[in-house]
């Protein structure tokens, strides 16, 4: 629906739908397989002996983002030059976002089961395998992010510092004040969506976009970054944060707690969506407050959603 903003917007539809009474409940079911495929595969009219033609949905559109025919590294990068943000940094903020994620897995994962589920997948009639956690999250080091070379030229982002195609899915449900009590496992701590922010910017700058979405979402709040207990923010290269943090004035080190699509992955619909959850059991666990979750969409928008949560 909206790329990697696609949990992001779905949110604040729902809770605009609830809001106008036009549904009691809605629930936002965000899924997306990004490690292989798409794909589509149709004759060429003008091709001799059956060619075909064909095309990598996914795949294609990181390489050559339609409206720019620019790849999604390239936007990254633009930024970081633009900014003059170094390898040297690039690399230490994305070990911080691994240590990030570590802390969710202490504790045989204790953080991850407050709201992570097992789930049964059948790959045979007769072999049934559970999905516990999360598959494909690399292990790096200072050395080893060191070691490796920007993925273009003259850049600054390596292959350890942007993110990887994946699979995923999340579910949030949207619904009155009343019924969120019923249904919650904790009606003590009711969780409200405060206000939505949506921005495009010049194209190719997609690490960019989240910045003036979340300056739009705020302001409607009333309230300041500073403001915010928890800040989440979808980051498919660590320019993405580096950016935001340098624009809104905050210490990149502590957005992201918990981890991030850096690190678990890109399953663009529900990417944000799993961000939103994370900050809003940060935003518990630390007594309530205000949770922010945003994200860069394709070449050159960006939304961002804000909660309170107690």
């Amino acid at each position: 629906m909206h790329a990697c903003a696609t949990s992001t917007t779905s949110v604040f539809n729902a809770a605009a739908a609830v809001e106008l009474g036009n549904v009691n409940t809605a629930y936002c079911l965000l899924a997306d397989r990004c490690s292989n495929g798409p794909h589509t595969i149709w004759p060429n009219p003008k091709g001799p002996g059956g060619e075909v033609l064909s095309e990598n949905w996914n795949m294609d559109n990181m390489a050559g983002d339609p409206s720019t025919g620019l790849g999604m590294i390239v936007t990254a990068e633009t930024i970081a030059k633009e900014n003059g943000f170094t390898k040297e940094e690039a690399d230490e903020l994305t070990l911080r976002r691994y240590e990030q994620y570590a802390e969710s897995l202490k504790d045989d994962r204790a953080f991850q089961k407050r709201y992570m589920m097992p789930i049964e997948v059948p790959v045979s009639k007769r072999e049934t395998k559970v999905l516990e956690a999360d598959e494909g999250v690399s292990q790096t080091s200072r050395e080893a992010l060191n070691r490796l070379k920007p993925t273009t030229e003259g850049g600054i982002v390596s292959f350890g510092s942007q993110t990887h195609p994946a699979d995923g899915n999340a579910g949030i449900i949207v619904t009155t004040k009343e019924n969120a009590a019923r249904l919650s496992t904790n009606p003590s701590i009711p969780i409200q969506v405060i206000s939505y922010g949506y921005s495009r910017v010049e194209k190719a700058k997609m690490p960019a976009a989240p910045v003036p979405a979340v300056k739009m979402a705020l302001e409607r709040a009333g309230l300041t970054v500073h403001d915010m207990t928890a800040i989440k923010n979808h980051n498919p290269f660590i320019v993405n944060d580096m950016f935001l943090a340098k624009e809104l004035g905050i210490d990149a080190m502590n957005v992201n707690n918990y981890g991030s699509s850096l690190v678990f992955g890109h399953p663009q619909g529900p990417t944000v969506g799993r961000l939103l959850i994370e900050a809003i059991e940060e935003t518990v666990e630390k007594g309530g407050g205000y949770a922010l979750a945003t994200g860069c969409a394709a070449g050159d928008n960006g939304a961002a959603i804000i909660v309170k949560v107690g």
